[in-house]
């Protein structure tokens, strides 16, 4: 039998038939208040809510209401129950406690011994852009062709079939994540938050209304892709000047288009790249922002201060801890590894004890993966980060320290009223543990996503399996 025939029977056998159903929406967007009146609708304003030319048509499988009882719980926002209860229903969660009564018809789940968090969310990945296998022809993530891409989007690139996926949801837990163009560039391009569900298109996948976000980068990274090849920028100076002029051309093109959409006139000609940045000034689109050293995260604070925007996160920031009070002054997260540094001058100073100064200092800090291996792992990242806090006598408890994965990532994306915690009303976006999930020795036993069961390690037909593997030995076999 084709592989493409072994799709199919695997498809409607089991999780392919809900792809299909996921992506049955039109995907129809209201219209612009631009358009309303009669104008060209406003390219610079935050597409995902008005008039995205590729809008998400992502829709919810089909769940059952489902409580687990007798089982530990970290809410995602700080709070343990010991012995306490999960319902979630119609994609949504119900209730948290300790006496919560299952409705008639709900599946009932004992979890003695077990944990339920909020699913893991990672804030900075390039699972679809860098695909496995990790090929030439699959590598989407650098548009290294001009320190200035804002033009390009991460999800013209996303490629929905990458293994990656799957196993991010199956070992890792992981719910969400946001797709980052690379770091060669100072303006990289637009990301994208997807939920990790299985679709045919990365429309299917796109978060509903999750605003966008512009990557950018500082330090070696652009200087030595564009200093190698003789031309600006070659040195930090030159990156900083770069992105002065580029915020200057934007701040004009954002007047031209405001006085136009205010008072008529002529129609300024349209710029793919400065919309973008005109999003970024009118607040609509969050700057994820590669920076490893703390003098360039302050002088790219000051940058921002100039042009009147804000970075919404560092990304990598091993060295955000010489800075906590000054992130947390300028209202900006940092997202770090837990122990990556070394590997060049600018993560030199890098130490395991970041996330854990952070949060003492009241600043905001989350796990982040930028690994396709490391996305599977999450949970054991911030334990080892806890264990380093804790070595230096800074104590944070296991349920506070699950913000970094789950509530804080999803407040930096845009999306907390909506995931990132167990609170009544929040996407039933769930992960039941088979120990404690901060032990190397535990994993995902079940991942709900929207109440729907995406994953369960005890049913073969609940194990996610990229087409492309269909067929492979020990991947997705059809009898």
């Amino acid at each position: 039998m084709s592989r493409a025939g072994k799709w199919m029977r695997a498809g409607l056998a089991g999780v392919g038939l809900m792809a299909l159903a996921a992506c049955s929406g039109t995907g129809a967007a209201p219209k612009s208040a631009s358009a309303a009146k009669g104008k060209d609708a406003a390219p610079g304003r935050n597409l995902a809510y008005s008039h995205d030319p590729f809008p998400s048509t992502y829709r919810a499988y089909p769940g059952t209401a489902t409580l687990v009882t007798n089982v530990t719980v970290y809410d995602g926002e700080g709070g343990r129950i010991e012995r306490g209860s999960a319902l979630f229903a119609d994609g949504k969660i119900v209730e948290i406690g300790q006496q919560v009564a299952a409705p008639a018809g709900a599946t009932v789940i004992n979890g003695a011994g077990k944990w339920i968090t909020p699913g893991i969310i990672d804030i900075h990945s390039h699972l679809g852009n860098g695909a496995s296998p990790s090929v030439q022809a699959t590598s989407d993530v650098n548009e290294g062709t001009d320190p200035v891409t804002a033009d390009v989007w991460a999800e013209h690139g996303v490629w929905p079939q990458d293994p990656g996926f799957g196993r991010a949801l199956a070992n890792g837990g992981v719910t969400t994540l946001q797709i980052l163009p690379g770091s060669a560039n100072l303006f990289g391009g637009r990301s994208v938050v997807l939920k990790n569900v299985y679709a045919r298109t990365v429309q299917g996948m796109k978060f509903p209304g999750a605003p966008y976000g512009l990557k950018m980068a500082c330090g070696e990274n652009p200087k030595r892709s564009y200093g190698s090849k003789g031309r600006k920028p070659s040195t930090r100076m030159g990156n900083v000047a770069v992105d002065r002029a580029t915020w200057a051309r934007a701040a004009k093109y954002k007047r031209q288009w405001d006085n136009y959409e205010d008072k008529g006139g002529d129609r300024p000609d349209r710029d793919i790249a400065l919309d973008t940045l005109r999003g970024v000034l009118a607040g609509e689109i969050r700057v994820q922002n590669h920076c490893y050293r703390a003098d360039e995260m302050a002088i790219v604070m000051d940058m921002a201060k100039e042009f009147g925007y804000r970075v919404t996160a560092f990304h990598h920031a091993v060295e955000a801890y010489k800075i906590a009070d000054l992130l947390k002054a300028n209202n900006t997260c940092a997202a770090v590894w837990a122990d990556w540094y070394g590997f060049k001058m600018e993560s030199y100073d890098g130490i395991g004890e970041n996330l854990a100064i952070l949060q003492k200092s009241g600043a905001c800090g989350i796990i982040h993966s930028d690994d396709e291996n490391g996305i599977q792992r999450l949970n054991q990242e911030v334990a080892k980060a806890l264990a380093s806090g804790r070595r230096a006598g800074i104590q944070v408890s296991d349920a506070e320290a699950w913000r970094w994965l789950s509530h804080g990532p999803a407040t930096a994306l845009g999306i907390a009223d909506r995931t990132g915690s167990l609170k009544p009303g929040k996407m039933a976006d769930v992960v039941l543990w088979n120990g404690d999930p901060l032990s190397v020795y535990t994993r995902p036993e079940k991942v709900w996503i929207d109440g729907a069961l995406l994953y369960d390690a005890l049913d073969p037909k609940r194990r996610p399996v990229s087409d492309f593997e269909l067929g492979q030995p020990g991947q997705g076999d059809v009898k």
